[in-house]
């Protein structure tokens, strides 16, 4: 019953304190103002938004959040290496990438991890053959992008996710 009435209950409270935030006010107005808003925005795209998989390991999400941070930050540096070096040392590949995700949000949510990491892009993601495709900037080989996006992103998001 309560999922009929209030679909998305994180999403209905954060809408609810970001219209309290943006006016700055706590008045009873306001508020009663934010929470029908937050519900009925809720409410009015319960059809459209999926259900979000639940986080079975939070401190491995915490841990996976500062992995990728940390990705981010040395793929920059190594993206910005490679472009102010000679165009002849890049060596670029499209790579089909198996993955072992069946899940579609957890999949999107590969998708853009693999595409924040500077140096590669996502370029299709295929759940029905089970396959990403990724354009990699400098890569020696298939191997080496298969077995990075596999067990630095997939494998920890399986984990996170209990797939």
């Amino acid at each position: 019953m309560t999922a009929r009435l209030l679909p998305h209950p994180r999403l209905s409270t954060l809408l609810a304190l970001l219209w309290l935030l943006l006016n700055q006010s706590l008045s009873v107005g306001h508020v009663l103002l934010g929470a029908g808003l937050g519900l009925a925005i809720g409410w009015g795209l319960r059809s459209m938004l999926p259900e979000l998989p639940r986080v079975h390991a939070p401190l491995k999400a915490a841990g996976f959040l500062l992995l990728l941070l940390r990705d981010i930050i040395v793929a920059n540096v190594q993206v910005a290496r490679l472009v102010l070096s000679p165009v002849g040392r890049l060596r670029p590949r499209i790579v089909e990438v198996p993955i072992d995700v069946e899940e579609p949000t957890i999949a999107a949510a590969l998708v853009a991890v693999v595409t924040l990491t500077p140096g590669t892009v996502c370029v299709d993601l295929d759940l029905d053959a089970r396959r990403l495709t990724v354009h990699a900037l400098d890569a020696p080989d298939d191997a080496t992008v298969i077995d990075a996006i596999k067990s630095h992103y997939e494998r920890p998001l399986k984990e996170i996710f209990g797939c």
